[in-house]
């Protein structure tokens, strides 16, 4: 909901001035002032569950900085050279490649003649069926998992990678320039709907089976981290294909609006960068998506005994603390031990018994 309402009111707002100040450098500043807001609420009302306090008030220990920057770093290793791990994060890269690309979507729209209202109104229906995509791409990827358990997410993925890229070439290069708005968005939606099942199908519920759930955390920062740096890369790209490859004609500073033969030209250059950079690493996303059916069964089946034996170990460790008693710390540092005894386990003159036994066996040796 957020993106939606955002984007619709940057496109209105890219149009207008806002106290002498162009509207989408206001849009920046609006951005960068709600992000300060959102930043102080979380740091005012927030709560971190690992700073909750114990019943005694104390607060429960922590790790050093240090440790808990070896932990990271010993667990991060872990997960890096899990293979399922490395070929999701090689298909997201490629993967989310697209996306960044669509940075240039409202500008070829532009280009194309729509206007600034009209716009807006397309990537909302862009935005809103790729919502929608996410939740009926986990539906269909939990759906798929029940009956093929070690290929059905894996399908379902190459599925909307695939479909990217007619898809795309459907909405760039095949409708008409005179198109009306109603195509562009029928086109939008169904591409909006189709492509984005990767991430609630397929990729975030492999994360979660193939590590432990200490390291759920870890895999998704990791990953997320990954893609987005190489991702960044997508929008000079389409950039460099559209003004160098394709024939695009940049206005030069201060030479006034372009004439519609200009924009039409350059929207037909832009429109074959941005077809290029979402065909070619869709089509590599969907072959790296092939390799899951060798490793994505075997890191499961591991995952799943480090966590059984985790959970063994777990349950001898309680049995044995239970066994010991009940530890509690007293006032002068000590550790004070309570054992429980039923009345078959302990009598009061089995220490007297005791000690009467020994003396008559030392009396009877002595003589």
């Amino acid at each position: 909901m957020g993106s939606i309402i955002g984007g619709m009111f940057s496109l209105m707002l890219a149009s207008t001035t806002v106290m002498g100040i162009a509207g989408w450098r206001a849009a920046f500043h609006i951005v960068g002032l709600i992000s300060v807001v959102v930043g102080a609420l979380v740091g005012l009302f927030a709560v971190d569950p690992h700073f909750v306090h114990v019943g005694n008030g104390e607060q429960l220990l922590r790790k050093s900085a240090w440790e808990e920057m070896k932990d990271l770093v010993r667990e991060a290793k872990a997960v890096v050279q899990i293979s399922s791990f490395q070929i999701i994060v090689a298909q997201g890269v490629t993967g989310s490649f697209p996306w960044s690309a669509l940075s240039f979507a409202p500008m070829w729209l532009e280009l194309m003649g729509f206007t600034h209202d009209k716009t807006g109104l397309l990537m909302i229906t862009f935005i809103l069926a790729s919502s929608l995509g996410g939740i009926l791409g986990g539906k269909m990827g939990d759906h798929f998992a029940i009956r093929f358990p070690d290929s059905g997410r894996i399908i379902l993925s190459q599925i909307s990678s695939a479909s990217a890229i007619p898809l795309a070439a459907l909405l760039m290069l095949g409708l008409p320039d005179d198109s009306s708005g109603f195509l562009h968005g029928l086109v939008m939606f169904i591409m909006g709907l189709s492509i984005s099942w990767n991430g609630p199908a397929t990729n975030n519920p492999i994360f979660a089976e193939i590590v432990p759930e200490r390291s759920r955390t870890s895999i998704y920062a990791l990953d997320r981290s990954f893609e987005s740096v190489l991702s960044s890369f997508a929008p000079p790209i389409v950039g460099f294909l559209a003004e160098y490859v394709y024939g695009y004609n940049p206005i030069s500073y201060g030479a006034g609006a372009g004439s519609v033969g200009r924009d039409k030209s350059n929207a037909g250059a832009l429109a074959k960068a941005l077809c290029t950079a979402i065909a070619i690493p869709m089509l590599l996303c969907c072959f790296i998506y092939s390799l899951l059916y060798r490793t994505y069964p075997r890191d499961r089946e591991r995952a799943r005994m480090d966590s059984l034996i985790a959970s063994e170990l777990q349950q001898i460790e309680l049995e044995r603390c239970h066994g010991l008693g009940d530890y509690a710390g007293s006032k002068d540092g000590t550790t004070v031990i309570y054992m429980e005894y039923s009345e078959e386990d302990f009598d009061a003159d089995d220490d007297e018994k005791a000690l009467m036994d020994q003396q008559a066996q030392h009396s009877g040796s002595v003589k």
